[in-house]
């Protein structure tokens, strides 16, 4: 609630005084433009004109597909060769950007660095008059459907040939029936460097009648264009999209579009966090790093049954953004070769610890905790986390999610303005895994926390157990940022991720909490269709700091100086903050198994209920996994918009981590990495609780 209010005056106080037409170039199946829609603030100022292919040349759009700049996305047809590991480079032009309501196009700068696109990218395209269900598209309840031979969307690995499974909607939030987006998210997170051909076929509208393919698309199919056509070049790469499809069974026969993507390569996401990690750790040669006790507080048994101690104080950390301190707004100090290097001075990460009653009679384990969104670290001393602390001997230290935190909203609501800002909220969360990291190793080092009295009992002993191995436990954003977190810590071997998702490109229409900066959103970039191309547009950032992004080296494949590590997925049903699909695909990516009976019969609309996630073992499962906690929530919506309805229920985002059950399955998970049964078979389910 404290969010909204503050959030709620932000809006109020930087909400534009006019808010410009959206931008709309006719395309080429015949349909118009609505009549609201006045002057094209994103039509780029280039030459025009019909070629032998009957397309529109616009410089930096893809011509294949009409009148929509940057779509299809993604798409490698806005890159350029490059010595990357993937080949490619990005290369968007500055005119085919989106333009925000006062015409100020997105700066293409910080995209132009990537060597391909999100291993999580949600596919774009521009179909006026489709209708999914006509089309037999398979939706968000039946991914299997994706993969049958005749589905009118495929998507294809060109280096296995192998189906990838996705499921497909229409922007449900767009007013505009012309406006409106074709969505294909993919169930489970495309393979790094790999390169994957779409094929849009047998589309067709709400009377069941075949959709035209865009004109330029059909012109490129003909046949060999004139030597002169400006098109040969789009030709040419065609053709290489469509001999993938064919050695897949796709033909050329009813396509409507065709095209094809490369997902970026590790380093390309990673790297720079990689750096920062290995550069620091490196000086300090298996020391802690430096750090500063403030204050310690002693409680009673009165004022905490759980807690014994809180501690607070500074980590300091090198700073690699680019203003002193590393306040919002800062970007990484990049160096000559792209990656960041120290500005000279160092961050003072606060941390605050709970020392728990056990860890006087026994050091207790160390954890590492994740606040949620744009929350406070004093988020440690939440109900639930003292409990967990207290009844299963736990320390848990926590520092902000700079970038993300309570001292980061006033920025974070601007950037909505001009997304051509977003690489600074991406930057200062880069730098924040690095300030979690070393917050981990004070926690564990043999000159760290234990060498401090205020870790200490009245004899001088530890009162952490630095040798047990550190764990990680992070709700919500916690939750999401914390797979980023467990990929990059050379420390961490078992985290749970509870009420956990990835990939904000996913989440954010389906969240209740996106509504305050959604209305920000449809006053800076009023034009739905725009809005999800900056959302696919963000993601590319957002990557290298959330979940998402290191998804594929999470458990059994490891970055570079990380060990391998099993994770715990706990997913509230009906979750109304971060959708249990966005859970769902996080668990294909990193081969979780989930526990069943995952939910009564009939509580999931899915037609095969968690598809695609393999069964775990009976008895103590020594992995990684999905266990759902059902407190009788409806399901969400199978469309990409909130749970905002009163038949929607109320919200069961905080209850698995309020429940007891939940909690033991935790700390066996965090202290062996297995996953112990504590439903007694039965599906989990879990009593509502109070916010805390």
């Amino acid at each position: 609630m404290r969010l909204r209010v503050v959030l709620t005056g932000l809006m109020t106080a930087m909400a534009p005084a006019t808010v410009a037409s959206p931008a709309f170039t006719p395309g080429e199946t015949g349909a118009k433009p609505p009549a609201a829609v006045g002057q094209a603030l994103a039509t780029p100022k280039a030459p025009t004109g019909s070629t032998g292919s009957g397309a529109r040349a616009v410089a930096g759009c893809d011509p294949i597909a009409g009148g929509q700049c940057l779509l299809p996305f993604p798409n490698d047809w806005f890159t350029t060769a490059a010595r990357t590991s993937t080949g490619l480079r990005l290369g968007l032009s500055a005119e085919a950007m989106p333009r925000n309501a006062g015409g100020t196009p997105v700066d293409p700068a910080r995209w132009n660095t990537a060597e391909g696109f999100s291993p999580g990218s949600m596919l774009l395209a521009h179909v006026p008059g489709l209708d999914l269900a006509k089309t037999g598209a398979a939706p968000v309840t039946d991914i299997g459907w994706s993969l049958r031979r005749d589905a009118p969307i495929v998507i294809v690995d060109t280096r296995t040939g192998e189906r990838w499974p996705y499921w497909a909607e229409l922007d449900a939030g767009a007013t505009d029936p012309a406006r409106r987006a074709l969505i294909v998210r993919p169930a489970k997170n495309f393979l790094e460097g790999h390169r994957y051909a779409v094929a849009l076929r047998g589309l067709k509208d709400a009377a069941g009648k075949d959709i035209p393919a865009p004109r330029a698309f059909t012109g490129l199919l003909a046949g060999a264009l004139p030597p002169n056509d400006p098109l040969t070049g789009r030709q040419r790469a065609l053709r290489r999209t469509l001999a993938d499809l064919a050695q897949a069974g796709v033909g050329p026969a009813g396509l409507h579009l065709a095209w094809d993507f490369t997902v970026a390569g590790a380093r390309g996401i990673a790297g720079p966090v990689l750096s920062m990690r290995d550069r620091t750790l490196r000086a300090l040669k298996g020391r802690s790093p430096r750090f500063t006790v403030d204050s310690v507080t002693d409680l009673t048994p009165h004022q905490d049954p759980d807690i014994a101690r809180e501690v607070t104080g500074d980590i300091e950390v090198p700073n690699y953004l680019d203003r002193p301190g590393g306040p919002p707004g800062s970007n990484l100090n990049l160096g000559p070769g792209g990656l960041p290097r120290p500005l000279g001075d160092t961050l003072k990460a606060r941390y605050q610890c709970e020392i728990p009653r056990a860890a006087f009679s026994r050091p207790a384990r160390p954890a590492l905790y994740g606040h949620g969104l744009l929350g406070r670290l004093t988020e440690v001393r939440a109900r639930d986390v003292r409990a967990m602390a207290g009844q299963h001997a736990f320390v848990f230290c926590a520092t902000r999610w700079i970038g993300m935190s309570d001292e980061d909203v006033r920025h974070v609501t601007s950037v909505f303005g001009d997304f051509s800002r977003f690489g600074t909220v991406a930057d200062r969360l880069q730098q924040s895994l690095l300030n979690v990291v070393l917050l981990g190793r004070a926690m564990v080092a043999r000159d760290g926390f234990s060498r401090d009295k205020a870790f200490q009992d009245d004899r001088g002993r530890p009162l952490i157990d630095r040798r047990a191995g550190l764990g990680y436990d992070g709700n919500s954003q916690g939750g999401i940022m914390g797979g980023a977190l467990v990929a990059v810590s050379p420390d961490v071997r078992n985290a749970v991720l509870g009420v956990t998702g990835m990939n904000y490109s996913t989440l954010l229409n389906r969240s209740v909490n996106f509504q305050p900066f959604q209305r920000l959103m449809d006053a800076s970039y009023p034009d739905r269709l725009t809005q999800q191309i900056c959302l696919a547009l963000i993601q590319m950032l957002w990557d290298r700091a959330e979940t998402n992004g290191y998804a594929q080296h999470l458990t059994d494949d490891p970055l570079p100086g990380s060990p391998r590590h099993r994770v715990l997925l706990h997913v509230a049903f009906g979750d109304h903050q971060v959708s249990p699909v966005t859970a769902e695909v996080a668990a294909r990516t990193v081969g979780a198994r989930i526990r069943r009976p995952a939910v009564e019969a009939g509580r999931s609309p899915d037609v095969t209920p968690y598809w695609g996630i393999g069964t775990l073992s009976g008895g103590p499962y020594a992995g990684s996994a999905l266990v759902v906690w059902d407190s009788g929530t409806p399901a969400p919506p199978a469309t990409n918009t909130p749970p905002l309805e009163t038949r929607y229920g109320r919200d069961p985002h905080h209850d698995p981590r309020n429940d007891a059950k939940a909690r033991l399955q935790k700390a066996r998970f965090l202290q062996e990495g297995v996953v112990a049964d504590t439903c007694d078979g039965a599906p989990c389910k879990t009593a509502p609780a109070d916010r805390p």
